[in-house]
């Protein structure tokens, strides 16, 4: 969501489009959250701390703590592409932007070239964080965009335009 503001201010869009791109933002979310999680309890799958720990080493912890909940597919790269698909057809997919929105955490701003790189990051973000497959984060990012993608469709019949 701060991406949206972010990028809506940066576009210099009137109050009314920041609305709409937030609005639509959001809607990609929900629908995003709901195809995850779907998936998620139709698969069951165990998190790599329940793999690694029972097969390889007892003590191993990933570096992010692991969620109580099923591994497949990854939440974050199914709502990051799918809101990417979103974003890209209303503001554009070369959208030079720098997210600060971590700031706050003592995180350094990121710069990205399209919403698409920084979605396909913070995918990745979760095998690196020992918290996912492989396969979960690109199947996801699959999902994610063909979420995005219908929505992205549902609006173009609504007549929603691009900035």
């Amino acid at each position: 969501m701060n991406i949206a503001c972010i990028a809506s201010e940066q576009r210099g869009l009137t109050l009314e489009q920041t609305v709409q791109v937030v609005s639509l933002t959001a809607l990609t979310l929900y629908d995003a959250f709901i195809s995850c999680w779907a998936a998620k309890y139709d698969t069951d799958r165990v998190r790599p701390e329940t793999a690694v720990n029972k097969y390889l080493d007892v003590r191993w912890q990933p570096l992010l703590q692991t969620p109580p909940f099923p591994e497949y597919t990854s939440g974050h790269s199914v709502i990051s592409a799918a809101t990417a698909e979103t974003l890209s057809h209303l503001l554009g997919d070369t959208l030079t932007y720098v997210d600060d929105t971590e700031v706050i955490f003592e995180l350094a701003p990121r710069r990205f070239t399209s919403f698409r790189q920084a979605a396909a990051e913070a995918g990745v973000s979760r095998l690196y964080g020992g918290i996912h497959f492989r396969d979960a984060i690109e199947q996801g990012q699959r999902q994610g965009v063909m979420v995005g993608r219908h929505i992205v469709g549902t609006v173009l019949r609504a007549g929603v335009k691009p900035f």
